[in-house]
This record gives structure tokens, C-alpha cells and sequence, in this order.
């Protein structure tokens, strides 16, 4: 599965398969902003709500699929202020269940990663739940863990949690 960049018109295509993939990641625990039971026509509007920030480059994405349907997605998010042109954020890394154990987390972020570099981005950052195996995963990943806030976000069923904020240098 080769991540594909979607532009905005590309994300109607898409939508119900981010959508499903969403809901998979909230149902599975993932600390993304979402509380859980998550309505799959509540994840859709978030995502169809993406359109314009992917229109204007605000937010960059990419997506595998297999025969059943979207497997994962990545974001980068490029900062847009005048001296904070060098970074960008990673977002929103998610792979479905289903098509877990076979490294696309991987080639997602690599994705990024390379696609940010070739941009002219030298840093990137993002922030995961503490304790996670996203986490585990950021480690693995040769990104430097940078610091942890007590009480950032709630998981999906409620509980405030703490997140590990991570950067990694391109240069």
C-alpha cells in the first residue's frame, strides 16, 4: 500500500473511508481528539470539514487503501507564520485494525517526513498520548521525545491523559 496525497476534491472520494478508519481509532482507544462512541456521520463532517485547509495547503494528506477500503492516513500541517517557515506538525497518523503489524505507520510518516524535507521543512513536532504505543512507535521511529504535559486531553472515554511531545530535525 503506497501512500497517495489527496487534494480537496480528492477527499469526497474518500471521506466515508476516513470516516470508517476514524471511528476505528477512536472505538480502538487512540487519542485523537475524539471522544468515544464516535457517530461515523460525526467523523465524516470533521473530515469533509478538512476540505479548505487541504485546498489551501494548510494541511497536506495522504492515504493508503486495499480492496476493503482506506487502511491509513498521515497529515502534515506546515506552519504558515513568516518565522516558523523551517516546521511542520504531524497529525492525525492512523492505520485501521485490520491492516496493523505490516510497517505503514511507517511508510506514512515517511511519507511526511520525506515530503517535508523536500519542502525546505527542518523540524517537525507532534504530540502523543503518554504511554501509548504511539508513542512506543515515535520512539522506534528515531523521533526525540521533548517533553510531557500532565492532563493534555481526554482518551476516548473521558479520562484526562498525558501527552509526550516529540520533534524530530530533517536538517
Amino acid at each position: 500500500m503506497t501512500p497517495v496525497r489527496i487534494s480537496a476534491i480528492d477527499l469526497v472520494t474518500y471521506t466515508p473511508g476516513l470516516a470508517a478508519l476514524l471511528v476505528d481509532a477512536v472505538d480502538d482507544g487512540a487519542g485523537v481528539g475524539f471522544l468515544a462512541p464516535l457517530p461515523i456521520d460525526a467523523a465524516a463532517e470533521w473530515w469533509a470539514g478538512q476540505a479548505a485547509d487541504i485546498r489551501n495547503n494548510r494541511t497536506i494528506v495522504w492515504v493508503t487503501a486495499d480492496h476493503e477500503g482506506v487502511t491509513g492516513t498521515i497529515q502534515l500541517r506546515p506552519a504558515t507564520m513568516p518565522d516558523s517557515r523551517h516546521r511542520a506538525a504531524i497529525a492525525k497518523l492512523l492505520v485501521h485494525r485490520r491492516a496493523r503489524g505490516n510497517g505503514l505507520a511507517r511508510r506514512l510518516l515517511a511519507t511526511a517526513e520525506g515530503f517535508a524535507g523536500a519542502s525546505g521543512r527542518t523540524l517537525l513536532h507532534l504530540d502523543t498520548r503518554t504511554g501509548s504505543a504511539a508513542e512506543r512507535f515515535c520512539k522506534r521511529a528515531g523521533w526525540t521525545e521533548s517533553g510531557s504535559i500532565p492532563g493534555y486531553a481526554t482518551d476516548p472515554s473521558g479520562v484526562l491523559q498525558a501527552t509526550t511531545i516529540f520533534h524530530k530535525n530533517l536538517g
